[in-house]
């Protein structure tokens, strides 16, 4: 993923885009304006163009793109932001990353021992098939004295 300032860059990209397009549909959708009392048969029988839907759809996308910059420029480092606190935010984050290191190894510690577990109960299973397979029982059978 991209940084913010790039991420920043793309979207202030996007609404230039946008406003252009915006600029450039409405102009080609745009009623032709009436010059005193010059006439022009071209234009006399066009149906009703969809300006108003461009312009609804145009407005949303430009404010829906003007939003996420205002979220990209919230999350931008504050100008309060010194080199000693960023330190600290780096020296918490590293604390918490040992810390998540750790319950790994602990994880995957119980999970070699569990395993290790089921290979054994495996390996037994697969031996006491392998015994009555061959006729011989898989367990002694204990004697009873009574």
């Amino acid at each position: 993923m991209a940084d913010r300032l790039t991420q920043l860059q793309d979207a202030v990209n996007s609404l230039a885009d946008q406003f252009c397009n915006a600029i450039g549909v409405l102009q080609q959708c745009a009623p032709p304006a009436s010059f005193s009392n010059i006439q022009t048969a071209i234009n006399k029988d066009q149906p009703a163009n969809p300006t108003e839907e461009y312009a609804q759809l145009f407005a949303a996308l430009i404010a829906r793109t003007a939003k996420d910059v205002d979220v990209l420029i919230d999350s931008l480092p504050s100008e309060e932001s010194t080199a000693a606190l960023q330190a600290a935010s780096l020296r918490q984050l590293e604390e918490e990353n040992h810390e998540a290191a750790a319950r790994l190894e602990e994880v995957v510690y119980r999970g070699d021992v569990l395993l290790e577990k089921i290979q054994s109960a495996l390996a037994d299973i697969a031996q006491s098939q392998l015994r009555t397979r061959n006729g011989a029982p898989s367990q002694p059978s204990p004697t009873t004295e009574s």
